[in-house]
């Protein structure tokens, strides 16, 4: 997929650049960050290297650092690539403080397509050190041959590190991709990965402190920020990993009808007295979810809205008019014996705090609102069947 041409625009996630098959391609307002620290880093150590450069060094690192902004959003492009193959559907791609990342929608997401979108990160930044390894011999100039060099070993090793083992590297996304489809559980495959995470947070801890000590030199005082600040980093990715699974583990053991409220469906061409009615005739605390012609649900009766309007105008006020309206998407489609994991994933991804359920005969019965399922969570063992 080809990036369209289209003027850059600001945005919460920072500055947009342009869109890959339709997904948004951000520069985040933290890249600055690194840009300045790698021109200052390397600024003088090019001037040391090459005085006849004089303050054309730090164009030079300037170079440098646009150089591997490409790496990093043609790291992150591959992604959004192959999860858009997969059927997933990608928000964005930003190049942020910690290198770049990808979010997309993985609630439908399997071991095997799960592992393709994490290898085709290092693929291609494994592609690009090829073609610039290839490239070093036809180059003539001293500063565009330093640059190429630098684009074939940063490239190479941004591919070898992200396939280390544990999360958040796209190698743990490998682990967990491989004992979720041996165990058969997702919940296994993330706490497996993460806690492979700690033990590469550690192992790449020791090697940027631990191998100047093994020479008998003390740790140089950049290597250690440079260690905290990357392994910081790894040990909350792989943290949160654990935390994550075990989550979706807790999840696993509560039942949709354990937590969920009664629905009703109203059509939006009836008034706000027929909503009345079916909020008062049917159980405590039924939802009346509202639908199109095409049985879409589009929104949800506010309670407070319909309470605001006068007995007598009631049949008079249509039932959107008293309706909070949902994105798409809000609506999960299960058996009020499964997992509630579904719907807390439909709650997250989609920022909402109801969720109706419809069933396999096309109706929706029930509706799972976040204050009942915190409710459910917070008593424990009890509340799960």
């Amino acid at each position: 997929m080809s990036a369209s041409a289209e003027q850059p625009t600001r945005s919460a996630s920072g500055l947009r650049l342009a869109t890959i098959g339709g997904v948004p391609v951000y520069i985040g307002r933290s890249w600055p960050i690194i840009a300045v620290v790698m021109v200052v880093t390397f600024g003088p150590q090019i001037a040391s290297d090459r005085p006849d450069l004089g303050p054309g060094a730090y164009a030079v690192a300037l170079a440098y650092v646009v150089l591997l902004l490409v790496s990093v959003l043609a790291h992150e492009a591959a992604h959004a690539v192959v999860a858009t193959r997969s059927g997933y559907r990608v928000n964005q791609v930003v190049a942020d403080l910690w290198g770049g990342h990808t979010t997309y929608d993985s609630s439908s997401a399997r071991p095997g397509a799960s592992a393709l979108v994490a290898i085709a990160g290092p693929a291609a930044n494994a592609a690009l050190a090829l073609v610039a390894w290839l490239a070093l011999p036809q180059i003539s100039g001293d500063v565009l041959y330093l640059l190429i060099n630098a684009m074939w070993l940063t490239n190479a090793f941004v591919a070898g590190f992200n396939l280390l083992p544990g999360l958040p590297l796209d190698g743990g996304f490998l682990v967990d991709s491989l004992v979720w489809r041996i165990t058969g559980r997702r919940d296994s495959g993330l706490i497996a990965a993460g806690w492979s995470g700690r033990v590469v947070t550690v192992l790449v801890v020791l090697a940027f402190v631990g191998r100047p000590m093994l020479n008998g030199q003390p740790p140089d005082l950049f290597n250690l920020i440079w260690a905290l600040f990357i392994g910081s980093f790894l040990w909350v990715g792989a943290t949160n990993a654990i935390r994550s699974g075990r989550g979706s583990r807790l999840l696993a053991g509560i039942r949709i009808d354990s937590v969920w409220r009664r629905a009703a469906t109203l059509s939006a061409r009836s008034s706000a007295a027929q909503a009345l009615a079916l909020r008062t005739s049917g159980p405590g605390g039924t939802a009346v979810v509202v639908e199109d012609d095409a049985r879409n649900a589009i929104g949800l009766v506010d309670d407070d809205a319909l309470r605001a309007i006068p007995e007598r105008s009631l049949g008079s006020v249509a039932v959107t008019s008293v309706m909070r309206g949902q994105p798409a998407g809000w609506v999960v489609e299960a058996t009020p014996g499964q997992s509630i994991a579904s719907v807390v994933s439909a709650m997250q991804s989609l920022g909402i705090g109801a969720v109706p359920v419809r069933g396999p005969d096309g109706r929706i019965d029930g509706i799972v609102l976040a204050g009942d399922l915190e409710a459910a969570l917070s008593r424990g063992p009890a509340s799960r069947t």
